[in-house]
């Protein structure tokens, strides 16, 4: 085996972000809604894990095929080669989902896809009892869309918006793989100003800091897929000295994050720290009216407060305008928003250069993106 088949998950929106990513790991993709799909040799499994910022997951395809009854579904399955990707005393626990398929019961096809498997392992390992499920972890996935069942195997168990820096956090954190997006989805370079004025516990700053300095995100955690012998440790070795060897950590940075609420800066200062990032950011209480710059051009990138609650349409409002009217004086600055305030535009009082559709957890949200005209100094 020279080669797997990979899909990166992705949240709707950031498809063609995560595609990018792939694309400057040095592989071909394929892009479909919520995944990217890619061929790459066996090291791709603990490169991507390691660097896919925007990803949810990174999942190893076993293989698809159509299933419109049991009986299919459990040959299907069993006519995989599984012994190639999980030891023979791997746990193989499996979740699964079933849209528009006539196998709509995912309890009974899990039990199916988990009994089909066994009994392949059993047959090629040469056993008679049950299997001992003693080592590594190979989480499988039954996916059924419209009757064609796409079995996977999580290369990278917790999730890889779990980066490990996060002890604390506020009500409504964003999700460290949607914070870096948002990043992504900006032309901020390392050498320029970047403010967040509503930073909560600090994720986009965090997220901005590390982009910065080319630091993986996955550089501080642990994956699934670490375990599996026929990802050989010296590829994950390979990985992480990759990592190190192309980290820039002498790139100055000039990242802001302030809020309103100081036990929120403390709890950034403390993500911050823990993310390696201490002396990098620097964090300030104050309220978006005290927003002030020092350099003629810069980037702000933020998720303003906004919940469903009777009043926070109201105070939404009041904060939107008061950002807005501070950047008017500052045409030279870019300024990204992520909100599900509807009226964000007219609050803040001029339409968006661009406006993109995301989702933060099942929250519908747009991304407004007001470009500035930059200028150089005297």
């Amino acid at each position: 085996m020279q080669t797997v088949t990979l899909i990166a998950t992705a949240a709707m929106g950031l498809e063609s972000v995560v595609a990018k990513e792939v694309k400057n790991l040095g592989y071909d993709v394929q892009v479909d809604n919520g995944k990217v799909q890619f061929e790459a040799p066996i090291n791709a499994i603990p490169r991507c894990n390691l660097w896919l910022r925007s990803a949810d997951r990174v999942k190893l395809l076993v293989g698809t095929f159509k299933a419109t009854s049991f009986d299919d579904l459990f040959e299907g399955t069993k006519a995989l080669p599984w012994e190639l990707y999980i030891d023979e005393n791997g746990q193989i626990p499996v979740i699964g989902k079933s849209v528009h398929s006539q196998l709509h019961s995912v309890p009974d096809c899990q039990k199916i896809v988990k009994k089909a498997i066994v009994e392949r392992m059993k047959l090629k390992y040469g056993m008679v009892s049950k299997l001992p499920e003693t080592g590594s972890m190979y989480r499988v996935e039954i996916a059924l869309l419209k009757d064609e069942a796409t079995l996977t195997i999580d290369t990278s168990g917790t999730g890889l918006h779990k980066r490990g820096y996060r002890v604390g956090q506020g009500e409504a954190p964003l999700k460290e793989t949607l914070a870096a997006s948002l990043v992504l989805l900006t032309n901020w370079h390392p050498d320029e100003p970047f403010i967040d004025p509503f930073c909560g516990s600090g994720t986009i700053p965090i997220e901005a800091a590390m982009i910065g300095q080319n630091i993986a995100p996955g550089f501080n955690r642990e994956f699934a897929s670490e375990g599996w012998s026929f990802v050989k440790q010296k590829y994950w070795d390979q990985a992480f000295e990759e990592a190190e060897d192309v980290a820039n950590y002498n790139q100055p940075l000039d990242i802001t994050g302030s809020d309103i609420d100081h036990k929120m800066i403390e709890i950034a200062k403390q993500n911050a720290l823990e993310a390696g990032l201490g002396e990098l950011i620097y964090w300030k209480q104050m309220q978006v009216s005290d927003l002030t710059f020092k350099q003629l051009n810069g980037y702000i990138v933020s998720n303003p407060p906004y919940g469903q609650r009777l009043g926070d349409e109201k105070k939404a409002a009041e904060i939107t305008k008061q950002l807005g009217s501070i950047m008017k004086e500052h045409p030279t600055w870019s300024v990204y928003i992520i909100t599900a305030f509807d009226q964000f535009e007219a609050a803040y009082g001029a339409k968006a250069t661009k406006k993109r559709k995301l989702f933060n957890g099942y929250l519908r949200t747009d991304y407004y993106q007001y470009f500035g005209k930059k200028q150089k100094g005297d």
